[in-house]
């Protein structure tokens, strides 16, 4: 190898650092920067050697362009590799907030027509921005804990990185566990915060698909665990406070890191942060899941931003093992107290950092400065305690979580069976829930209605079964708030005695049940549950009454299907067809139209042959178990009659009307009327009570003199004798003859639109 020397060459203000040895390639006293800028040739007679340096590209994020002169080496190569996206995350619309979209489109709308048209549309666009503010905030301010969780998970909520590049003047990032493994999904890293040095450490999600996958979803393995617990150790020796980041659905679960001890990583971290000497600070920014949270989050103090969550299990997994659906998640989030509020009232969590409205992601530079505000205030107030203060500040922080007793016995009526019970308990559904249920099958039964079809019978006696069990359990938990249990099984073990004994009921025993019947009775709406136990019963009733009327329904619908059927049989019959159809040869023979005009044998014949049909339909009825009475209208004289009376009634009503006008325009009665309107505009306008009674008063005497007209003129007679006619007419024996005459003898006789036939069955229906 040939060796080339330039000693020639002199270099100002290299330091020895700066200098490039190469045994190999014997070049010496050449300085870094130079091999760095441009590659330099060296020539000999047979051959030229040419040595470069790949130009390292520089980092412009986070340092700015002017990096520190001191750093001989330029702009550091380790620092992190988080940049900031290329392109802005795409909005994500969270299910809760679509009613928010509507008026966003609607401002959108309204200042591109005010950009295409040039109009002024100023005062609607503020408008339409207040509404959405106000929106907004109703929206943020009644937040449901699945819904803050929601928040928490949402795609574009800022990282821990992106919380760290805000608040710091530096950061530095430190990898690896020393153990042959870099996880991505927990970072750590030096950096200073208004000078303060400090150790800061967190989960890391991804930014979009590509990064969730690198980054494994923010789910550490026990490499991760590892790396954090040595930068714990290297912030304890050289002093730095301790910041961690808490933001991971929980530590990654798969079968490589159980073999590489997952258990044993979070529990080495939790004994760890319990002894280091330095203040530590842990702050949830998104979801804090279980021991993959809390690996990090032994800490002298706990901050929450205002919509993240700290859990022992996701609101999903909770749903899926006390209730068996995930699709319980909302119930179990709220069960479980895992938002920010509640954790501050549980002594959990020490304070809450306020996010702005919309969520982090709506504004996350401001919120990275809110919570560069609390560490500053946080540290400012741990770096006051001394190193045993600290220890024991952390220990007691720990130990205040939770209560629990010791040597006090258990008293037997609190304990209870935790063993899964096969039945379901009664009147353990809410009413709610019950309301929901009951209103699904009225859905049902009004659907089967409007396609005529059957109701669903299933479904029906299904609720009604279920609503009989509820109340009767409301019944028992009522005797027992009365106190009237004890009596009531005593009565129950007598009665069973009797019974079982076919012996007659005791006189003493029968008093015994009414008196404790009509003391419940009396007592029953002093009970706890009284409004439950009215609530269920009254949808039993509703649905017992409408099980009842479906099934008088049914029977109706079958019992005219076999009268029409009996009908069709009687009118198919050999005898009675050849007979109707010598009767209408008759009829046309004759040419006469009308039943009148037909000879008297004529008539006589079809008067015998209806005769006959009606014993027979008469005979069939009665066979059925049926009571009937036919009835027979004459159509055409009851229309006549009622066209008459509607004359009659109209002429007198004009006349009453006359009359009427006459009196009011009279001038005592006109002169009242005026009056009762001046009072009417008064009470309008000031009501009292004064008002309100001379009004009264005045309607009173207006009544009174229009009635008292009335009835000493002759109309009142008229009246009568209206009245009178009317009910002769309907009376009068031509109406209802008990024949089956037919008014239009030309008809087929085996028609019987004419007459109505009522079947009485029992004493409470009638089919008509």
């Amino acid at each position: 190898m040939a060796t080339i020397s330039h000693s020639s060459v002199a270099f100002t203000g290299v330091t020895a650092s700066d200098l490039f040895r190469s045994s190999s390639s014997s070049v010496n006293g050449v300085p870094l920067k130079a091999l760095g800028r441009a590659g330099f040739r060296a020539k000999r007679r047979e051959f030229a050697v040419t040595a470069k340096l790949r130009k390292w590209k520089k980092h412009e994020y986070p340092w700015p362009d002017d990096a520190d002169p001191n750093v001989k080496g330029g702009v550091l190569t380790h620092l992190s590799h988080f940049k900031p996206l290329k392109q802005k995350p795409k909005p994500v619309t969270l299910e809760f907030e679509k009613p928010l979209v509507d008026l966003e489109k609607k401002i959108i709308d309204v200042r591109k027509m005010a950009n295409e048209t040039g109009l002024d549309f100023s005062d609607q666009i503020a408008s339409l921005e207040n509404k959405y503010q106000q929106a907004l905030k109703d929206l943020y301010i009644r937040l449901t804990p699945i819904q803050r969780v929601n928040i928490a998970r949402h795609p574009n909520r800022p990282t821990f990185l992106d919380h760290v590049f805000s608040i710091t003047d530096k950061f530095v990032e430190l990898h690896g566990d020393r153990a042959g493994y870099d996880d991505p999904a927990i970072v750590t890293g030096i950096g200073t915060i208004d000078g303060r040095r400090m150790m800061f450490m967190g989960h890391q999600k991804g930014r979009n698909t590509k990064e969730n996958i690198q980054r494994n979803f923010g789910m550490p393995t026990p490499h991760g665990y590892r790396k954090a617990l040595r930068m714990m150790y290297y912030a304890d020796h050289h002093g730095f406070p301790i910041v961690t980041f808490i933001d991971t659905p929980g530590a990654f679960a798969d079968l490589k890191s159980e073999e590489l001890g997952q258990g044993e990583a979070i529990a080495h971290n939790l004994r760890t942060m319990f002894g280091l000497k330095v203040p530590i600070l842990s702050i949830v920014i998104g979801e804090g899941g279980s021991g993959g949270a809390l690996a990090i989050g032994c800490a002298n103090k706990l901050l929450m931003l205002e919509n993240a969550v700290f859990y022992v299990a996701s609101p999903e997994a909770c749903a899926a093992i006390l209730w068996k659906t995930a699709k319980a998640s909302p119930k179990a989030a709220e069960k479980l107290k895992i938002t920010a509020t509640e954790l501050c009232k549980l002594q959990i969590a020490d304070g809450v950092i306020p996010e702005p409205l919309g969520g982090a992601h709506a504004d996350p530079s401001w919120t990275s400065q809110q919570i560069k505000l609390a560490i500053n205030e946080t540290m400012d107030e741990l770096g006051k305690m001394n190193t045993p203060e600290l220890l024991e500040h952390r220990r007691l922080k720990f130990r205040k979580i939770g209560g629990f007793q010791e040597g006090i016995p258990i008293d037997p009526k609190r304990k209870f069976n935790m063993k899964k019970k096969d039945e379901p308990v009664a009147g353990s559904t809410s009413n709610v829930e019950l309301e929901d249920e009951v209103e699904k099958v009225k859905q049902q039964i009004l659907k089967a209605k409007e396609s005529s079809t059957t109701a669903p019978e299933v479904a029906m006696n299904e609720m009604i079964e279920k609503l009989k069990r509820e109340v009767d359990h409301e019944f028992s938990e009522a005797v027992k708030a009365l106190g009237l249990k004890d009596r009531f099984a005593a009565l129950h073990e007598e009665f069973s005695k009797v019974n079982s004994q076919d012996q007659l009921m005791n006189p003493v025993l029968m008093d015994k049940i009414t008196k404790l019947k009509e003391e419940f009775n009396q007592g029953l709406s002093g009970a706890p549950n009284y409004a439950n136990l009215k609530y269920k019963l009254d949808m039993l009733k509703e649905f017992s009454k409408a099980k009842t009327l479906s099934e008088s329904n049914d029977k109706t619908t079958t019992m005219k299907q076999e009268i029409n059927q009996k009908f069709k049989e009687i009118a198919s019959r050999p005898d009675i067809k050849e007979k109707m159809e010598a009767i209408k040869a008759e009829v046309q023979d004759s040419g006469e139209s009308n039943f009148e005009d037909l000879d008297e044998e004529l008539q006589e014949n079809i008067v015998m042959m209806k005769k006959e049909i009606e014993s027979e339909v008469t005979n069939i009825l009665k066979s059925m178990g049926l009571e009937v009475e036919v009835v027979k209208s004459k159509a055409k004289e009851l229309s006549e009659q009622t066209s008459y009376f509607k004359g009659k009634m109209d002429d007198l009503n004009e006349e009453i009307n006359k009359k009427l006008e006459d009196i009011i325009n009279s001038s005592d009665l006109k002169n009242e009327v005026e009056l009762l309107k001046l009072e009417i505009a008064k009470a309008e306008k000031n009501p009292d009570m004064t008002s309100k009674s001379k009004i009264e008063a005045l309607e009173q005497q207006i009544k009174q003199r229009l009635s008292e007209a009335i009835n000493s003129s002759e109309l009142k007679a008229k009246h009568e004798e209206l009245l009178e006619e009317i009910a002769e007419a309907i009376k009068s024996p031509e109406e209802l003859d008990g024949s089956l005459k037919n008014e239009h003898p030309n008809e087929d006789t085996s028609k019987h639109d004419e007459s109505r036939v009522e079947v009485n069955m029992g004493a409470n229906r009638s089919f008509a």
